[in-house]
């Protein structure tokens, strides 16, 4: 409990002198969380500067407004508040300072070597930005949304706090679920064979989600639920379960383009965009999707037909999503189908993409059509 109030000694611990407190809207004012951080620096004699404004979906605009305070303020250290988007933009801040170049190189494939050290309070259980050593922002000239990688950018440190997401919404809640429950998908979605161990792994952290999802929709201020549902999404997304096997990654880049277009919640364009995915590729590997809707859905095994077993554990994750309070479909999204030629452009092509994705199956422009028609 409380943990926020070791901010200044782990900060301290990991070599800073000066940080850049990051934060979004005002409920980390509101709470008193912010008060209690600068305390916690002060009683460690770190300074400080800060930066708040950080949106769902990140903006680059913040990203340069923070790299230039950094230069000017001589700040050594970023101390992310809040959930994946306030880490996100403070990963692309914490590289972009160390970087001669425009820090959107990051974001078109160039990997991030050097960047200054990144510590978080996490206060949504969601995108595993915690954990992880990935970032994804919005370019505002074009609304492009990409994301970039290296181990630089793996936060020092993470305090995870349960007590600090009893306030979500229930929606907001949910949509974290989602995302937690991506990652894992995103990374069971393998063509790599003999992976039982993490197989394993991934199983047992859906079967988390799928008991505790529903408790703190129920009860938001279960801290039980909550504790779980937070330690899920840090070993979800810090590639525990993701040793040894190829990854998938589509979803998250079909998604990518509703909530640069839209500015949906990333979970919620997810709950929309992963049962049209899944069941588009899912006859690339029939039994890897019958194995999970077996272990984790209670689905009867169909060995004649074992599409229907793969068929029918698509459609009990979807409606665990949707008895979550997610929207099913374009409509509920907010998402228009006269834009899918625009989705599938950006997404195929641009930022330099070859006209494709490549994943657990690679798409061309007329599979994301699909897909995205599949979606309305």
């Amino acid at each position: 409990m409380d943990g926020e109030n070791q901010a200044g000694t782990m900060v301290k611990r990991f070599g800073g002198s000066k940080a850049l407190i990051h934060y979004g809207g005002g409920s980390v004012v509101r709470s008193g969380l912010l008060d209690r951080v600068k305390s916690s620096l002060n009683a460690e004699g770190i300074a400080f500067t800060e930066l708040g404004g950080v949106k769902p979906n990140p903006r680059s605009g913040l990203v340069y407004e923070g790299i230039e305070l950094c230069k000017k303020e001589q700040v050594d250290f970023i101390l992310a508040v809040g959930g994946g988007s306030t880490i996100d933009s403070s990963k692309a801040i914490a590289a972009g300072v160390l970087y001669d170049g425009d820090f959107w190189d990051y974001y078109c494939g160039k990997r991030i070597e050097e960047a200054l050290p990144v510590g978080t309070i996490l206060t949504i259980a969601a995108a595993g930005s915690e954990g992880s050593p990935d970032s994804v922002i919005t370019r505002e000239s074009d609304m492009m949304k990409r994301g970039a990688s290296g181990d630089a950018i793996r936060p020092k440190f993470s305090i995870l706090n349960p007590a600090l997401t009893q306030t979500l919404p229930p929606f907001q809640s949910a949509a974290g679920i989602t995302d937690i429950m991506a990652h894992l998908y995103e990374r069971y979605l393998t063509n790599s064979t003999e992976v039982e161990v993490t197989d394993r792994m991934i199983e047992a952290l859906l079967l988390t989600m799928k008991h505790e999802g529903p408790r703190v929709i129920a009860d938001p201020n279960n801290y039980e639920a909550r504790a779980n549902i937070m330690w899920a999404g840090m070993m979800a997304h810090n590639n525990s379960c993701g040793v040894g096997r190829s990854q998938d990654w589509n979803s998250h880049n079909i998604e990518h383009e509703l909530s640069a277009l839209y500015d949906c919640a990333h979970g919620a364009g997810l709950a929309v965009t992963m049962p049209a995915v899944f069941k588009y590729v899912m006859k690339h590997n029939i039994m890897r999707f019958a194995q999970v809707a077996v272990r984790v859905w209670g689905c009867s095994m169909d060995f004649e037909h074992p599409e229907v077993t793969a068929l029918e554990g698509i459609n009990a994750f979807a409606a665990f999503l949707t008895s979550l309070g997610m929207p099913r479909n374009f409509e509920e999204l907010g998402a228009k189908e006269e834009d899918i030629p625009v989705l599938v452009e950006n997404l195929c092509c641009g930022n330099g993409r070859d006209g494709s994705i490549s994943g657990f199956v690679t798409l061309c422009k007329e599979d994301c059509t699909e897909i995205y028609r599949m979606m309305v």
